[in-house]
C-alpha cells in the first residue's frame, strides 16, 4: 500500500509498506478520506508537540473514514463492506482510567499519529472493531473524517456544562473553533460569540451561525458575562481575556494548543469561583457526533475548503496557510 510518511520534520515521502493484517477484535479499514489537524501540522514542521516527539519515520493524520474489508478474531465478517468514521484511540482496556470510562485518558494510549505510533494517511489502516463506528449511507467520506474534530468540540461543551440558554465565548475560528461554536448551539446556546484576528475566519463563523463575532484587538471581551469560556486558540491574550469575560461560578475550557506555560489571572478564577479544565481528547463522543451531523444541526461538509490527494499530502499539511482555508481533508483512493 501506499503511505504518506513524515522522515523529517518539513520533509515528506511517499513510501510502499506492507498492508497490516487486522489482530484480534481488529478490523482492517480502507482509507477514504483524512482530515489535516493542527497537531498534524506542528508534527510536520516541528517535529513535535509537548512532550511527543517525532525521532522516527512517522505516518500522520488521525481524522479519518473508510470501508471495512477484512476483520480480526472474534469480529463478525458482517462487518465487511461497511462504511466508518475512525476513532483513532487503543487504550488498554486494564487500565484504570478505561475501567472507570475515562480510556482516553489511558497512560497506555496508541493514539493514530502520536509518536510513535502510525497514523491514517495510508491506504490501509487497522483499529479495534468498537472504535471504527458505523455511518449511514447519506454521509460523506468526509464528514465521517470530520467526527473526529467535531468530538474534541462536542467533549469541550461537555466539560463547559453547555446547555439549553447558555451563553458561550469561544476564541478562534478556526475548525475546532467552527466545530465548537456549531456543538455549543446544537446543545442548546442562545448566544456564541466567537473572536478571531481573522477578518475572512470572522467572516466563516458568522456563516456557521454565531451571533456575534469580535475582533480582540479592537473590541473588549471582558464585561460579556458569558457562562462558558472555550478556547480553540491557544493565544496566551485569548485566554486571559476570555478568563475575564466569565461571570461567577461560570467555566474555562481549554481546548487549543498554544505555549506550554501561560500567565493567568488567579486572582479573577479564585475570586468568582470559576471553574477551570482542559481538552485533551474525548470518550463516548462518536455516536453523538454522528448524530449532530446526520440532523443537520452541524454541517461538516462545507467546513471542507481544500481537497488533496494522498500524493500531494504535503500540499495538504501546508493548506493552512492559504487565505479563505479552514480544513483541508486527503482523498486517499484518489
Amino acid at each position: 500500500m501506499r503511505a504518506s510518511v513524515l522522515v523529517e520534520p518539513g520533509r515528506i515521502e511517499m513510501e510502499e509498506r506492507v498492508v497490516p493484517s487486522p489482530g484480534p477484535g481488529d478490523v482492517l479499514v480502507k482509507v477514504a478520506s483524512v482530515g489535516i489537524c493542527g497537531s498534524d501540522t506542528h508534527f510536520y514542521r516541528e517535529g513535535r508537540i509537548g512532550d511527543f516527539v517525532v525521532d522516527q519515520p512517522l505516518v500522520l493524520g488521525h481524522e479519518s473514514s473508510g470501508t471495512i474489508v477484512a476483520v480480526g478474531a472474534d469480529v463478525s465478517a458482517d462487518r465487511i463492506g461497511q462504511r466508518v468514521s475512525i476513532e483513532p484511540q487503543r487504550p488498554d482496556p486494564a487500565s484504570e482510567e478505561s475501567r472507570r470510562g475515562l480510556y482516553h485518558l489511558c497512560p497506555h494510549m496508541q493514539f493514530f499519529a502520536a509518536p510513535p505510533f502510525d497514523g491514517a494517511l495510508a491506504e490501509y489502516v487497522t483499529i479495534g472493531s468498537g472504535f471504527a463506528h458505523a455511518i449511514p449511507e447519506d454521509m460523506s467520506d468526509d464528514a465521517a473524517a470530520l467526527c473526529e474534530p467535531l468530538s474534541v468540540a462536542i467533549a469541550a461543551n461537555r466539560k463547559a456544562g453547555v446547555t439549553a440558554g447558555s451563553r458561550v465565548l469561544v476564541a478562534g475560528a478556526g475548525p475546532i473553533g467552527i466545530a465548537t461554536l456549531q456543538s455549543a448551539l446544537a446543545f442548546g446556546a442562545t448566544e456564541v460569540i466567537v473572536t478571531d484576528l481573522d477578518p475572512v475566519r470572522r467572516e466563516m463563523a458568522t456563516k456557521f451561525g454565531a451571533t456575534a463575532v469580535l475582533d480582540p484587538r479592537e473590541q473588549d471581551v471582558a464585561g460579556l458575562h458569558v457562562d462558558a469560556f472555550i478556547d480553540a486558540s491557544g493565544a496566551p491574550s485569548a485566554v486571559t481575556a476570555g478568563i475575564e469575560a466569565v461571570r461567577p461560578a461560570g467555566t474555562v475550557v481549554l481546548v487549543g494548543m498554544g505555549a506550554d506555560e501561560m500567565t493567568l489571572p488567579v486572582h479573577i478564577i479564585q475570586h468568582r469561583e470559576l471553574l477551570l479544565t482542559g481538552v485533551f481528547r474525548y470518550a463516548n463522543t462518536w455516536q453523538a457526533a454522528i448524530s449532530l451531523e446526520r440532523s443537520g444541526r452541524v454541517d461538516l461538509d462545507s467546513m471542507v475548503t481544500k481537497r488533496f490527494p494522498l500524493a500531494e499530502a504535503e500540499q495538504a499539511l501546508n493548506a493552512d496557510r492559504i487565505p479563505g482555508s479552514l480544513k483541508a481533508v486527503v482523498r486517499v483512493q484518489e
